[in-house]
């Protein structure tokens, strides 16, 4: 059995042991309720959580930023996703037809040398989150891991326009399973910058940053299943967003001042 205190190592050049980048913040919980449709309740944390990654998806590295906020859905305490930016152009549109994953283009610089942990994430050429950093001490979660509860939205329009749906908005649950793995603390500042398309400074202003970690997890299962359907005349307003994402938006595009 390896060492769990141990940092995972691998050959150079291969991706499927990056690590993935955890960034906590806190914002205010009005502010999260704001974005989330009924049926789904933003939690009292009023916390943000955002995921910056390298993952071998279809093959190839999938370069990607998730963000999420906390929030419940039938009294199950979860994460609602805001929206999956990622480098595959090839998994976007499957994703979203197939499950409702809200993924949308996105261009995601992130690396490490030495202790030093750097991360930038782009959309139509406004870059929208930033991380700079260097490695701490080992933060080990608990040796029987987590488990973690993610809400997306399936749902399809009237084909030729019009108010109406061909399918009416459910809600996909996705259920993981992670060990421990081995994780480590950053000491480190993320900042927010104003984009029409990805509106975080805007309508998630950071009150605190709460943590920001390295994490190398242990995947043991994931679930993705139809769940129950959202009321469909109020989930009218939410759908209209930005791209594949979850920011309010109208006909496609950024929301126009």
């Amino acid at each position: 059995m390896s060492d769990p205190t141990q940092e995972p190592s691998n050959s150079p050049g291969e991706i499927s042991q990056w690590p993935m980048l955890k960034i906590v913040y806190r914002t205010e919980p009005d502010r999260v309720a704001a974005l989330l449709p009924p049926g789904i309740e933003a939690a009292s944390s009023g916390q943000v959580n955002l995921t910056i990654y390298n993952l071998p998806v279809n093959n190839e590295p999938e370069y990607g930023i998730l963000m999420t906020v906390d929030a419940d859905f039938k009294g199950v305490a979860g994460e609602w996703a805001l929206g999956y930016g990622i480098s595959q152009e090839s998994a976007i549109f499957i994703s979203y037809a197939t499950n409702g994953q809200p993924k949308f283009p996105c261009e995601t610089e992130y690396f490490r040398l030495g202790d030093k942990v750097s991360a930038r994430c782009s959309h139509q050429r406004y870059t929208f989150v930033e991380f700079e950093g260097h490695m701490g001490a080992e933060d080990p979660l608990p040796a029987d891991g987590l488990e973690r509860n993610e809400w997306w939205v399936k749902v399809s329009r009237q084909v030729g326009g019009g108010k109406g749906y061909d399918f009416p908005p459910h809600v996909v649950h996705v259920k993981g399973k992670y060990g421990p793995g081995h994780r480590v603390a950053l000491n480190g500042m993320l900042t927010l910058r104003e984009s029409p398309w990805d509106p975080i400074a805007s309508h998630l202003p950071m009150r605190e940053q709460v943590s920001a970690h390295l994490w190398w997890p242990e995947y043991l299962s994931r679930e993705i299943s139809l769940s129950d359907p959202l009321d469909p005349e109020a989930f009218w307003p939410h759908v209209d967003n930005i791209s594949g994402s979850r920011w309010p938006g109208h006909n496609g595009g950024p929301v126009k001042e």
